[in-house]
C-alpha cells in the first residue's frame, strides 16, 4: 500500500505495509540514517522524530498512522553549512561523545523549545527525561539546550 506523508518538508510516498515501523521506513526506504534504532521498546529515545511537531518514537510507530502527517528527523533540522541553533549549541558545548543518542535528544529539545522558548533547567530535564545517554554528557547536554534557547530568543545564555 502506498503511504504519503511529508518528511523534512518534502512530500514522500512509500509502498510498504501500514504496520511497518516508521523507523524502518525512514532508514531503509528513505535513506535517512540519522534516526537511530536503540531498544525498540520506547525506552531509550534514540529513534525520536517529530510527527506534526510532537516528539514520537519511530521504532514503534506504524507508518500507516503518519499518512498525511509532517515528519521531521534530525536531517530536517539544519545542515553542516547552516546548523540549527540546537546543533550549533551542542557543538559549542561539546555535548556529544559517541553521538548515538544525540539525534533523539536534539529532536526532543527542539519540541521543547518550539513550545517553550525560555525553559528553566527543570523543564529541560523533564523534556529529556525519556532520553538515555550512557556517555555521561548530561550536564553539557543541558547547557547546550539552554544555550540554544538563548540563541533562538536572540539573547545571551541566562
Amino acid at each position: 500500500m502506498d503511504i504519503a506523508f511529508t518528511v523534512n518538508g518534502e512530500a514522500r510516498q512509500v509502498g510498504v505495509a501500514n504496520a511497518t515501523s516508521l523507523l524502518e521506513v525512514l532508514r531503509n526506504h528513505l535513506g535517512l540514517m540519522g534516526t537511530r534504532y536503540g531498544c525498540g521498546l520506547e525506552q531509550c529515545g534514540c529513534c525520536m522524530v517529530l510527527v506534526d511537531d510532537q516528539p514520537t518514537y519511530a521504532c514503534t510507530r506504524e507508518v500507516g498512522t503518519v499518512a498525511g502527517c509532517k515528519v521531521t528527523t534530525i536531517e530536517g533540522l539544519g545542515t553542516a553549512a547552516a546548523p540549527h541553533p540546537l546543533q550549533q549549541a551542542f557543538l559549542d558545548e561539546q555535548a556529544g561523545q559517541c553521538g548515538y543518542c544525540l539525534s533523539g535528544i536534539l529532536i526532543s529539545a527542539k519540541a521543547l523549545l518550539d513550545r517553550n522558548p525560555n525553559p528553566d533547567r527543570a523543564e529541560v530535564v523533564a523534556a529529556l527525561d525519556k532520553q538515555l545517554c550512557r556517555c555521561g554528557a548530561h550536564q553539557r547536554i543541558l547547557r547546550a539546550v539552554e544555550r540554544a534557547a538563548a540563541a533562538l530568543r536572540g539573547g545571551s545564555r541566562s
